[in-house]
């Protein structure tokens, strides 16, 4: 007898705190919480900053360096009290953040060795530039592919999100199953077949990528949260990162 799909979504949600709302509201008290917070959302979205970096011109090495030593002076404050609520999205504060960064460097003449020697943001060469080299050739400006690499780490933070869930539910063979209907693709395989394969009914697969498909849309909105000052901004920045990706 063929059985339905447990739904992960009913074991208990666990939503971060707002990280880039905790750091608004608690960044000019000099709050240890939201520095923590600002170093978690750095360690997440590095890799657009690094993208803009090279597509600059800059080689691997100075990529690397720079943006190393850009997230390792934006955690070095003793303060977070200039990052106010006017600056909106994180995704732009960073970025306005490493324009003014990057223009301060270039009036260097004689710079002393970035970081000081100390490392507060690990990046791994080899797959930073493993990354940048399946970068797309055609003609991207650097904020353009900034806004590309943002979307698109989005998106790889709300799925692995999501194949957590699963896991930690026993469902991680239904989520590696079931993922390929997340992106509508037509040439995808059938659910009859899926259900086949996991011994499940048709109408079941269908409920449960159903199911999936609104988690997986809950989560892009919460990561999506983490990210801007206010709920009202959630569905401008959605638009924004589907358009960064057309």
């Amino acid at each position: 007898m063929k059985r339905e799909p447990d739904n992960p979504e009913s074991r208990g949600r666990e939503f971060l705190t707002t990280h880039w709302s905790l750091v608004l509201v608690a960044g000019a008290q000099g709050s240890s919480r939201a520095a923590e917070a600002l170093a978690e959302l750095c360690g997440v979205y590095w890799y657009p900053l690094y993208a803009y970096v090279r597509r600059h011109g800059s080689s691997p090495h100075d990529a690397q360096d720079l943006t190393q030593e850009f997230f390792a002076e934006l955690l070095r404050r003793s303060d977070l009290a200039g990052v106010g609520r006017e600056k909106g999205r994180f995704r732009s504060f960073l970025l306005a953040s490493m324009k003014h960064f990057l223009a301060n460097e270039r009036k260097k003449a004689n710079r002393l060795k970035r970081g000081g020697g100390k490392v507060i943001l690990s990046i791994d060469p080899i797959s930073a530039e493993d990354r940048y080299a399946r970068e797309p050739s055609y003609d991207l400006t650097p904020e353009q592919l900034f806004e590309r690499r943002w979307a698109m780490t989005l998106l790889e933070q709300t799925i692995e999100r999501l194949r957590q869930e699963f896991v930690k539910a026993g469902k991680g063979r239904l989520f590696e199953r079931l993922k390929v209907f997340l992106t509508g693709d037509e040439n995808g395989p059938r659910y009859a077949d899926v259900g086949a394969e996991l011994g499940l009914t048709e109408a079941a697969v269908k409920m449960a990528v159903s199911r999936l498909r609104r988690r997986y849309r809950e989560i892009l909105r919460s990561q999506i949260d983490e990210t801007v000052a206010s709920a009202q901004d959630v569905e401008d920045e959605i638009r924004h990162l589907f358009t960064s990706l057309g």
